[in-house]
């Protein structure tokens, strides 16, 4: 039965002594990998459900994910940046066994059961001791969060066999293998960091992993790039677009892909002499990505943007109107995805999102995005936008309704709403409209509560202070009467 630790042991079989995981002062082989997850997976208790990973970025935390994986777990990731509440409400609803962290991330995780990455395994010789667990390819692998309409996070959980599939899909389209380095640069509750570890360990390749120091400005990030001959990079179209900006790019790299949000094509036209430079499209309740577009010898939109492609492999995509119902080439439709990619849903009370997920006639599942497009001429699909009140901030999605809902919580807070507005670039950003409890509203105190249960990018970067809001003639907030703040392009050249 595939599945993700089938994979892997198959890698480690043919590249025990290849590079696996590179760190600046370290390298760790596929073998050094096997035996750090299999040392972790000693430690577990026996039918483990689901762990929680809360770690920095690097092999450890490569090694804690593998090893809960090999115990037919699902692992549920958070940054230890991300807000307490959140990570707690995450943890909670995905009702976890335990939480694998390091120490200095102990406060923020009180309340929850902990096991701690230096306890565990530091200094016990158990390599090996690591019983096999069979998997069913069916079996769930992670659990991943994201902005949710209901006012809380929702996680979509992906199974073994989703990822398996984009395994091969990614091989196919882009040829990795051993040799190749994959710079590991997303943070692990984005789907591109599924990209960057499972599409490069289960292929062969290693993955380098910079430090938040040489992550700090694009120049420090190329100068490790560059000291360690990665080869591939993924990211959100504004990492490219930095990179855009430089001029020439390190040599070693030969292949650039956009995800997360559209791109421009002034984002990449100094990078495409230089590499092969691919947008993509794709929902995390597809498991990456659903459609590849080769941009080196496309053509961008009338609107600047590039097409979002075709489907990968073991994927398909219809257009459908609002009846189901598929739509003739060149009318604008949703965007729905079928396929090997289809995650299992969301976990927890999520019942009326996940109607998204449909069963057609036989075994088919298909998802629907709420994302608008149509297929080109040459059988190319355009993304438009969304249905709903969903945006991208950076390339990360954020549910509008969910960030309205927790404003309205907040202490001092009579009445908000959050509306999306664009930018000069065409980049989302939000502006929320306030009519405070008293006399007094501080921003600032407003901030600190929000911080305390969305992620930075979720927080309104402007505020405006209301009377009242204004309403039509049906009782409904007026939103052509709100006050509208403008905001300046970053990447307009």
């Amino acid at each position: 039965m595939e599945n993700i630790s089938s994979l892997f042991e198959n890698k480690v079989r043919e590249n025990r002594g290849r590079p696996a995981v590179i760190e600046d002062n370290r390298t760790v082989t596929f073998g050094e990998l096997d035996d750090m997850a299999e040392a972790i997976a000693a430690t577990f208790p026996e039918k483990i459900h689901s762990v929680g990973i809360v770690m920095a970025h690097g092999v450890k935390m490569i090694a804690s994910i593998l090893a809960v994986l090999k115990c037919g777990a699902r692992y549920v990731p958070a940054e230890p940046a991300f807000p307490k509440g959140r990570i707690h409400g995450m943890m909670e609803e995905a009702h976890v066994d335990f939480v694998l962290t390091e120490r200095p991330f102990a406060e923020k995780l009180q309340g929850l059961a902990l096991r701690f990455y230096e306890d565990e395994v530091i200094g016990k010789n158990i390599a090996g001791c690591h019983a096999a667990t069979p998997i069913d390819p069916a079996s769930p692998a992670y659990v991943l969060y994201t902005s949710g309409t209901t006012g809380r996070p929702k996680g979509v959980c992906v199974t073994n066999g989703n990822v398996c599939h984009y395994v091969r899909a990614f091989e196919k389209e882009f040829h990795i293998g051993p040799g190749d380095i994959v710079l590991q640069y997303s943070v692990c509750s984005f789907d591109i960091f599924v990209e960057e570890v499972f599409a490069s360990l289960l292929n062969g390749a290693a993955i380098a992993i910079p430090s938040d120091q040489e992550k700090s400005t694009i120049n420090a990030l190329m100068d490790f790039v560059e000291r360690h001959g990665v080869t591939i990079i993924s990211g959100f179209p504004y990492l490219l677009a930095d990179m855009n900006r430089l001029g020439k790019i390190p040599p070693s790299i030969r292949l650039l892909i956009s995800g997360g949000d559209v791109l421009r094509e002034k984002y990449v036209d100094n990078l495409l002499p230089q590499a092969e430079v691919y947008n993509t499209y794709g929902p995390s309740e597809t498991t990456v990505c659903a459609t590849y577009y080769r941009c080196n010898e496309g053509v961008p939109l009338k609107d600047g943007t590039y097409p979002i492609g075709r489907p990968v492999l073991g994927t398909g995509i219809e257009i459908l109107d609002k009846q189901g119902r598929r739509v003739p080439n060149g009318q604008i439709g949703e965007i729905c995805i079928f396929g090997d990619g289809v995650a299992l849903g969301y976990i927890g009370d999520h019942e009326e999102e996940n109607k998204a997920f449909e069963k057609k006639a036989g075994t088919r599942r298909i998802y629907h995005s709420g994302d608008m497009g149509y297929i080109l001429p040459d059988g190319n699909i355009a993304f438009l936008h969304r249905k709903d009140s969903q945006i991208m901030i950076y390339g990360k999605r954020v549910e509008v309704s969910e960030v309205e809902s927790r404003l309205n919580r907040c202490k001092g807070v009579k009445q908000a709403l959050v509306r999306a507005f664009k930018d000069e670039d065409a980049l989302a950003y939000m502006v929320a409209y306030v009519v405070p409890e008293g006399s007094e509203m501080k921003v600032s105190e407003i901030r600190k509560e929000l911080s305390e249960n969305l992620t930075s990018f979720m927080i309104p970067e402007f505020f405006v202070r209301m009377k009242t809001i204004p309403l039509n003639v049906n009782g409904k907030p007026d939103i052509r009467e709100l006050p509208v703040v403008l905001k300046e392009g970053k990447y307009n050249g």
